[in-house]
C-alpha cells in the first residue's frame, strides 16, 4: 500500500515505523510542526486512519525490510524512529536504516534486560537515542512521590531546578496574593510561569493575582522546593509505603526506584507466574497474587491506610476507577496512568490526583531531539515538556553561539507575548533573570510559553 503526500514540507524527512499509541502521537505532533513524515506499518487500517487525518505518506510492510525502507525513501531521510511493540524489530529497523541510509535513528526499547544495556546498544548500533516508555513513566512517578504535594514535577538544568505544578485551595496563603507581592508572603524565590483558571491557561504578569482553584506552575531551585511548601503551610510528609496495582514493566521499574529511595512497596498482580518473577526480581517488595480491582482485597491489603496508591494496569478505565475509589476510602497520594487520550476534557474534570500519559512522556524526548536537529546550530534543546494538555511548552535551550537573542538586556529584547524566561543556568549557578540580565553563550535557558514549535532560542523574539 502506498499513499502519496499532498504537499512538500520544509522540515526534516522522517520515517516512523509503528502506528501504535506513541507512533500516532509522533505523527500528529511532528506532522503539524512541518516535518515530512512517512509511516510504515503492517496494519492497513491504522495506516489509512493516519494518512486520511494527517498530511503524511503511508507504506504497508515490514519496517525492517530493505525494500520497504527503500520505498519509504530511507536514502534521503534525516531520521528513522522505530516504535513498534517489538524491541528486537525496532533495533533491527534502525540497524538496517544505518546501513542503507545516512540518517539518525531512534528506537523504543522496553525490556528490562535491554534497559541495563542502553549505553552499549546506543554506541554499538550508532543510535541517536533509545527511549523506554515504562522506565520514563516510572521516573516521572518517582519524582512526584518524592514531592507528594505536587501534581507534576519536571526537572531542568541537569536536575538542579524543578518545574512544579500544584493546586491552590481556599485556605492557601497564596490565595488572593498578587504575583508582584509574593516576596512579602514567602522567602523562597520562585517564578510562577503559568496559571490554569476556568479551563484557560495564561502566562501571568506581576499584576495578576493567584486565586483559589488555580493550578499554577512555578520554577525554583530543587533544594528550595520543600522549603517553599513548608512556608505556605502545605504538608510535604515523606511517603514511606506505596501500593501498586498491576505488575507490568512500569511497576517493576518504579518499584526498583522506590525501594532504592527507602520506601516499602506492595504490588498486587493477577498473574501468578508474573508474581513469581517479581518476587525474584524484587525480593524486598511485597508481591500479592490477586485481583487489584477487588474491593475486599484492597481493604484487606490496607488501602485505607496507604500513603500512596498507583494503579498501573493496562486498562485506563480500571486505573481511573481505582484512583477514584482510593480517593474515597483513604488519604493516599494517588497517581493515575492513562494510555489513551480520548475524552481528556472529561478526565480533566475528575479528581484523579497526578496524571501521567506514557505516550506523551515518550514522544517529548523524541520531539525535543527532532527540533534540535532541525534548528540552526546556535542553540540546542536540552529538555522539552508539554503542560496543560499541550497548551504550554517548557523548553530548555543550551546557547552554543551568539545570536540576536544574546548580548542585550532582556528588557531590550523584543520578546514574543505569552512567553517568560524562567531561569538561566550559568556555569552551574541557577538564577531567575531580571530585565537587566542578558543571555550569554554557554547559558542554559528555560522558557515557558503558550506558543508551540520553538526550535531555537531566537524563536523567542518577535
Amino acid at each position: 500500500m502506498f499513499r502519496q503526500k499532498k504537499a512538500v514540507k520544509q522540515g526534516l524527512r522522517i520515517i516512523i515505523v509503528g502506528c501504535g499509541k506513541v507512533g500516532s502521537t509522533l505523527v500528529e505532533i511532528l506532522s503539524n510542526e512541518g516535518n515530512d513524515i512517512t509511516i510504515i506499518d503492517k496494519n492497513p487500517q491504522k495506516l489509512e486512519s493516519l494518512t486520511n487525518t494527517f498530511d503524511v505518506m503511508g507504506i504497508e510492510g515490514n519496517g525492517a525490510s530493505f525494500t520497504t525502507q527503500e520505498e519509504a525513501g530511507i536514502k534521503n531521510s534525516d531520521l528513522m524512529i522505530a516504535v513498534t511493540n517489538s524491541d528486537e524489530l525496532n533495533l533491527l529497523c534502525c540497524t538496517v536504516a544505518k546501513q542503507v541510509g545516512n540518517c539518525a535513528t531512534i528506537a523504543r526499547v522496553r525490556t528490562p534486560e535491554y534497559n541495563k544495556e542502553v549505553q552499549y546498544l546506543t554506541d554499538q548500533l550508532g543510535l541517536a537515542m533509545i527511549i523506554n516508555p515504562e522506565f520514563e513513566v516510572a521516573k516521572e512517578i518517582s519524582r512526584i512521590l518524592y514531592l507528594p504535594s505536587a501534581l507534576e514535577v519536571s526537572s531542568f538544568a541537569h536536575g538542579q531546578a524543578e518545574l512544579i505544578k500544584f493546586k491552590i485551595y481556599e485556605d492557601s496563603k497564596l490565595n488572593g496574593v498578587r504575583i508582584s507581592e509574593l516576596s512579602g508572603v514567602i522567602k523562597t524565590k520562585i517564578l510562577i510561569c503559568a496559571i490554569e483558571r476556568d479551563d484557560k491557561v495564561f502566562i501571568p504578569s506581576g499584576n495578576d493575582r493567584i486565586l483559589s482553584g488555580d493550578i499554577i506552575s512555578f520554577v525554583t531551585p530543587r533544594k528550595q522546593v520543600k522549603d517553599f511548601f513548608t512556608q505556605i503551610g502545605v504538608k510535604s510528609s515523606k511517603i514511606k509505603e506505596v501500593m501498586i496495582i498491576g505488575g507490568g514493566k512500569a511497576a517493576y521499574y518504579l518499584s526498583n526506584m522506590l525501594l532504592n529511595m527507602g520506601m516499602s512497596v506492595k504490588i498486587i498482580e493477577t498473574n501468578k507466574n508474573r508474581c513469581e518473577e517479581l518476587s525474584l526480581l524484587l525480593p524486598k517488595a511485597i508481591i500479592i497474587n490477586g485481583d487489584g480491582t477487588n474491593e475486599e482485597l484492597l481493604k484487606e491489603e490496607g488501602i485505607a491506610t496507604a500513603q500512596a496508591f498507583i494503579p498501573l494496569t493496562g486498562i485506563d478505565e480500571e486505573n481511573i476507577i481505582l484512583t477514584l475509589y482510593a480517593k474515597q476510602v483513604s488519604g493516599a497520594k494517588v497517581i493515575t496512568k492513562i494510555n489513551r487520550i480520548n475524552f481528556r476534557g472529561v478526565i480533566s474534570k475528575l479528581d484523579l490526583g497526578s496524571i501521567v500519559y506514557p505516550r506523551y512522556i515518550t514522544s517529548e524526548a523524541i520531539i525535543a531531539y527532532v527540533r534540535a536537529k532541525r534548528a540552526s546550530m546556535n542553540s540546542n534543546i536540552e529538555a522539552l515538556y508539554h503542560m496543560y494538555d499541550h497548551r504550554v511548552e517548557a523548553i530548555e535551550f543550551l546557547i552554543d553561539k551568539e545570536s540576536a537573542a544574546t548580548g542585550q538586556t532582556l528588557a531590550n529584547l523584543p520578546l514574543k507575548k505569552s512567553l517568560i524566561i524562567a531561569l538561566i543556568n550559568r556555569s552551574g549557578k541557577i538564577f531567575m533573570p531580571s530585565g537587566s540580565d542578558s543571555l550569554m553563550v554557554g547559558d542554559s535557558v528555560m522558557i515557558v510559553t503558550t506558543h508551540t514549535g520553538f526550535n531555537t532560542i531566537q524563536d523567542i523574539l518577535e
